[in-house]
Formats: C-alpha cells, sequence, structure tokens
C-alpha cells in the first residue's frame, strides 16, 4: 500500500506490512533502551498541577521525569535536590526530575535522554504535561515523526484529565476539550465531590460517546493513583484490546458534539489488503479528522488477530493474539473523529470482506 505519511520507529505505528509477521514474547515487551512517556492532558482547571505536585513530591517508589509548559504553581522550592538554571531541570528528593517546555520538546527529550545515558540523571519514565488549551496530537506525533526521539522513547498513552464541575460549559464552547478526550486512551473524571450522582454519571455516558475505547476512573480531589497513569499500552499493538461498542447505544444523554465515535463491525473475514489499501486512500483525503482509529480484525488465513490503529495520518498493523477455538472471530473497529465521512467507513470496510464472504452486514 502506498502511504503518503512518515515511517514511523519501533513504537507500533507504522506503515502496514503487507506481510506482517507474528510478535514474539520479547517484541511484546518494550524494549531495554525505550523509556515509556505519558502524555498527560486536560482542560484548565481540570486538576493537572495538583496530580503533577504529588507525582514530585509524594514516595511512590517510581522514578519519572516530569516535563512542565511552567513551573508556576508547582510549588517545588522546599523539594529541590539540585537545580540547573541553564537547562531548567530540577531533581526532586523522591527520584523524580522536573523540567520546563518553553522551547523544543526534541530538545528537551534529547538532553534528558543524554543525562540518563550519562549518568547525570536517573529516571526510568517521563510524563508530559500538555497546556490546557492544546490539542494533544502534535505531542504524541513527535514521538512517530521524529527518529531520533522514536529511537530513545516509547509513547505508551494519553491521559486525559476532565473537570466534573465544569466539563459540560468546557464541551460545548471549546473545541480543544473535546479532542483532549477523543485523543485519551484513559479519562480521569476529577471534582466528583463537587457534584450529584446523576450529574457524574451523564458526564461519564457523554466521554464514553465521544471516545468508547478509554477507560474512564474518577479522581477525587485532583489526584489519582499512578497505576493509573503508566503502563496503560494504549499505544502498543500487541497490548490486549477490548472495544465496547454498546456503550454508543445510551443515548439518554445525547449531546451534539463535534467529536464523536462509531464502531465498524464485520463477522466474515476480511482481506488485509483492501482494509490497508482502502484506509491508506481514506488518511489521504480525511486523516486530519480522524483523531484516533483502532481495532482488531479477523482476516482471512491468518489464524491470530489482526491489530490495526492510526493517529490521523499514521497508521500501522501488527499480528496479536491466535483465535482459540470457540473464540467468536469478529473484526471491530472504533473510529474517533471530528467530521468524520462515517458512512463512506463503514461501506468501504464492508467492502474489504475477503473474496470468499459473501452478503455485506455490519
Amino acid at each position: 500500500m502506498t502511504v503518503a505519511a512518515p515511517t514511523l520507529a519501533v513504537q507500533g505505528l507504522r506503515r502496514p506490512d503487507r506481510h506482517p509477521q507474528p510478535a514474539t514474547n520479547n517484541q511484546q515487551q518494550i524494549p531495554m533502551n525505550l523509556i515509556p512517556v505519558t502524555i498527560l492532558t486536560g482542560f484548565l482547571g481540570s486538576g493537572k498541577t495538583t496530580l503533577l505536585n504529588r507525582i514530585l513530591k509524594e514516595q511512590h517508589g517510581h522514578r519519572i521525569a516530569v516535563i512542565e509548559n511552567e513551573f508556576g504553581e508547582a510549588g517545588i522550592d522546599n523539594e529541590l535536590l539540585v537545580q540547573d538554571r541553564d537547562e531548567q531541570i530540577i531533581e526532586m528528593n523522591n527520584g523524580c526530575i522536573c523540567c520546563t517546555v518553553r522551547g523544543d520538546l526534541v530538545r528537551i527529550l534529547g538532553e534528558l535522554h543524554a543525562k540518563k545515558q550519562a549518568g547525570t540523571l536517573q529516571f526510568d519514565r517521563v510524563v508530559i504535561e500538555t497546556t490546557g488549551l492544546a490539542d494533544p496530537a502534535p505531542v504524541a506525533q513527535t514521538f512517530f515523526v521524529d527518529e531520533e526521539i522514536g529511537q530513545q522513547y516509547l509513547l505508551d498513552a494519553i491521559v486525559t484529565m476532565v473537570d466534573a464541575v465544569h466539563a459540560d460549559a468546557q464541551f460545548d464552547e471549546h473545541h480543544e476539550a473535546q479532542e483532549q478526550v477523543g485523543f485519551a486512551d484513559r479519562i480521569l473524571i476529577t471534582k466528583t465531590d463537587l457534584v450529584d450522582a446523576p450529574a457524574v454519571q451523564a458526564l461519564k455516558q457523554r466521554v464514553v460517546q465521544m471516545n468508547p475505547r478509554a477507560k474512564v476512573a474518577e479522581a477525587r480531589h485532583g489526584v489519582a493513583s499512578i497505576d493509573d497513569l503508566l503502563d496503560i499500552r494504549g499505544f502498543n499493538l500487541n497490548a490486549i484490546l477490548e472495544i465496547e461498542p454498546e456503550f454508543l447505544t445510551d443515548v439518554s444523554h445525547e449531546h451534539d458534539d463535534d467529536v464523536t465515535s462509531f464502531v465498524f463491525r464485520e463477522s466474515r473475514p476480511l482481506s488485509l489488503e483492501r482494509v490497508e489499501d482502502f484506509l491508506g486512500g481514506i488518511v489521504q483525503v480525511f486523516g486530519p479528522k480522524l483523531m484516533r482509529y483502532k481495532g482488531v480484525l479477523n482476516i482471512r488465513n491468518v489464524e491470530q488477530r489482526v491489530v490495526f490503529q492510526g493517529v490521523h495520518m499514521l497508521m500501522g498493523s501488527d499480528i496479536g493474539t491466535a483465535w482459540k477455538p470457540g473464540d467468536k472471530r469478529e473484526s471491530k473497529m472504533v473510529f474517533i473523529g471530528r467530521g468524520m465521512p462515517k458512512e463512506v467507513l463503514l461501506d468501504g470496510l464492508a467492502q474489504c470482506v475477503s473474496q470468499a464472504g459473501s452478503g455485506l452486514t455490519r
């Protein structure tokens, strides 16, 4: 397939192979030389600063490099061990480090990696905070389009914090707030103690309508478990993928959001070549509208699941776990985006049923 998109590094997203090979156990593990990265996003006031302060201060046992836009409200003056004013890097007394992104993210990531290699800074993973009004896509794409960064770091997941008090108004007024939800692999709803239970439930249903593939959890007082942030494997093609399309059937709290989602389902085997060619053409025209798309495909004459995912115009496929006797062999693919050509995508994928199949369904 011809895809006019950058060739990507070893992290999962890449041009689909014509004949993807089964992943070995080693391939399913993070290579020892790659540093996992979590992107933390969320609209203004969603609790990112509170969470980042906790990461920087608490004795949680993780050595994490936190990249912030500004120190500002972080209130870390009494916690630092070493400060490099020229490069704006601070080492904390719990093993974490903190630095700012006033310049180029690629440059700062490169500096951190060089210091880690030289032994002057010790950290095992990175958390990057985006600004409250930022679209997280450009940050995520950094790890796929920059070859050197792709050889040093592995994007683990995008975590989005949502303010239970103000989220509905923010979704209605700011498309960035919707996009932050659309890109998420994990959604943490904060300030749930300040609204009643029906309002929290309605908000959960709304974010699931926008993004059915992200796990939704609550984070009281802007604080979340470290385990809800790390090792999510949202960008790992070999990770177990579950899509719950039934979430989309409850429209009791339906909103006219710009960011929407839908699920393609097909019980008969597909042709991988047809899927690659069809989506390769689609992303040339509609790539900017496709925020996240990810699924498990049942490919004819392939005894393993084929996992497929993409971000905008960057996409890739790989062999997943084997189908077991008794498994329902079904293709399921979720699309999340803004102004997506839903019928074009559903009809086009339906035409990707292998020649041996008959009668289109979805």
